[in-house]
């Protein structure tokens, strides 16, 4: 990238358009290492415009991977109080196939398309006198989101930040951490490692978070709005050493994006060449998918990603249970029923959007898809 060109793209703020929770195409600005297999990917936007977002809240990316576009669903590690760029930091896991990817493929000034961002986990949406932020390995990533966001904008802020890795090398973020902790003058840090390491020397709390060490990291836990992001096993213990304590559960929040126990649906169902559905005429509900031109059978249970799927029509689509907004799609008429996860705002739906991932067809519906 062309250093004076980069310059020369300058706009304030007021000439330019926020980013919209639609679909966006980012440029790779920068790539840094953080931990043993976790980078930071940082964006900026192709057409000019400004980040608008909450603390806390993710993002879809669209991988464009050989064997077909991979959705991947990652947390803005950065600030809105920062509104030029975003970032994600994530973990490669083992076996992880869009991470592992972005290590190999994304390089500054490398093209992605995006949506989003969507997401109510953020202290914005929980507002409170004091806080505390629990979090285990790339958990950290929304916490450290919010965290940033205080420093630019309410440092005084009374905030407990515990963080748990396996080892010291593996607390991301941990420099800067310990920078915002002689900054913030009401910022407390706690962190906890399970294991020592011939790499870096360790004079911390050892093991793993219980109900004897919460007291020890954070003795008026009980006080405070408390985020909590990790591992699934990680976000069981802790809400259960909470529940046991008397916490008042309705001041917990957690981030996950594990899917929710469902029903089983039917099977995506393909019209045959002949034209006929091999069910009853009352048991599919036609569905016009409008910027494609085609026009499909629903059959009874399955929802319009199903249908558009075996159709031939492609909606992008994530977590598919209602929660990352990557398959939301307007209706132009018709009515569903849609149980989502909170990947749609109200203002969204009475605008006409649905989630394709989780709507059923109520009657004949219009599209556009």
């Amino acid at each position: 990238m062309n250093a004076m060109t980069d310059l020369g793209l300058y706009r304030h703020l007021d000439e330019m358009a926020p980013w919209n929770d639609r679909l966006q195409v980012l440029e790779v600005i920068g790539v840094v290492d953080e931990a043993p297999d976790v980078k930071t990917f940082t964006f900026r936007s192709d057409n000019q415009t400004w980040f608008r977002y909450k603390p806390g809240q993710f993002v879809t990316l669209e991988l464009p991977t050989a064997g077909g576009p991979l959705m991947r669903t990652y947390t803005l590690s950065s600030s809105p109080s920062r509104p030029f760029s975003i970032a994600v930091t994530v973990k490669a896991q083992a076996g992880s196939l869009g991470t592992r990817w972005m290590f190999d493929h994304l390089k500054p000034g490398t093209h992605v398309k995006a949506y989003g961002p969507v997401g109510d986990f953020s202290l914005h949406s929980h507002p409170a006198a004091k806080y505390l932020f629990i979090s285990a390995g790339s958990g950290v990533t929304p916490m450290m989101s919010m965290l940033r966001w205080l420093n630019d904008c309410a440092p005084w802020t009374d905030v407990g930040f515990v963080n748990c890795a396996r080892r010291a090398e593996e607390i991301i973020f941990r420099k800067e951490l310990e920078l915002l902790g002689s900054r913030m003058p009401g910022l407390s840090l706690g962190f906890m490692i399970e294991e020592r390491s011939s790499r870096e020397g360790w004079f911390g709390h050892m093991g793993r978070i219980d109900a004897i060490r919460l007291p020890l990291l954070a003795p008026d836990f009980r006080e405070r709005e408390i985020f909590c992001c990790g591992p699934d096993p990680f976000m069981r213990a802790v809400r259960g050493m909470l529940e046991a304590s008397g916490f008042d559960m309705a001041r917990y929040h957690q981030e996950s994006f594990a899917a929710p126990a469902v029903e089983e649906v039917p099977a995506p169902f393909a019209v045959p060449a002949d034209g006929g559905t091999g069910v009853p005429a009352e048991a599919v509900t036609p569905i016009r998918f409008a910027l494609s031109d085609v026009d499909a059978e629903c059959v009874a249970g399955q929802t319009v990603l199903q249908t558009a799927r075996a159709s031939g029509v492609r909606i992008p689509a994530a977590c598919e249970f209602g929660l990352c907004g990557t398959c939301k799609v307007k209706k132009v008429s018709g009515d569903v029923e849609m149980s989502h996860n909170g990947g749609i705002l109200d203002h969204e739906i009475d605008d006409g959007f649905i989630l394709a991932c989780c709507s059923k067809p109520l009657s004949a519906l219009e599209i556009e898809a």
